[in-house]
C-alpha cells in the first residue's frame, strides 16, 4: 500500500515496440524497465509462490512484450504481456525497487537461469 514515504508515480508509459516501461516518480526517479525483466520479476503468486521455497525462474521471456497496464486502487498497476500473464499486481514501492535496485532482481535472475539451464530465449 501507497503512504507518504512512497514515492508518488508522474509518468508510466509503454514504448512504442511494447518492450519496456517507462516509469518516473515525484522523488525525481526515472526507470526504464524492459518488459522480460518485468515479466520475470512479477510479483505474482505464479512467479514468487507462496513461500519462498515455491519461487519459479521463468526462461524464454526475452522477446515478451506489454500489451496494456491497468492501473489497481491507487497504489499499483496491473501488467498483461503478450504471454498471457497478467496476474502481477506491481506496486509503485516494488516498481520503484525494481528500478533502483536491479542486481536484486535481474542478477539473482540470470544466476538462477545458469545453474537450472535455462536460457532467455524460447
Amino acid at each position: 500500500m501507497a503512504d507518504e514515504t512512497t514515492p508518488w508515480p508522474t509518468e508510466l508509459r509503454v514504448a512504442s515496440d511494447r518492450k519496456s516501461l517507462t516509469v518516473a516518480f515525484d522523488n525525481g526517479a526515472k526507470h526504464d524497465l524492459s518488459a522480460e525483466y518485468l515479466r520475470v520479476c512479477s510479483p505474482s503468486a505464479e512467479v514468487k509462490g507462496h513461500a519462498p521455497s515455491q519461487k519459479q525462474t521463468v526462461p524464454g521471456k526475452r522477446n515478451v512484450e506489454i500489451i496494456k497496464v491497468e492501473p489497481v486502487g491507487n497504489y499499483a498497476v496491473r501488467i498483461h504481456f503478450d504471454d498471457m500473464h497478467s496476474s502481477g499486481i506491481y506496486s509503485w514501492r516494488y516498481l520503484l525497487d525494481l528500478g533502483e535496485r536491479p542486481a536484486n532482481h535481474w542478477d539473482v535472475y540470470l544466476q538462477e537461469l545458469a545453474q537450472k539451464g535455462l536460457s532467455r530465449d524460447i
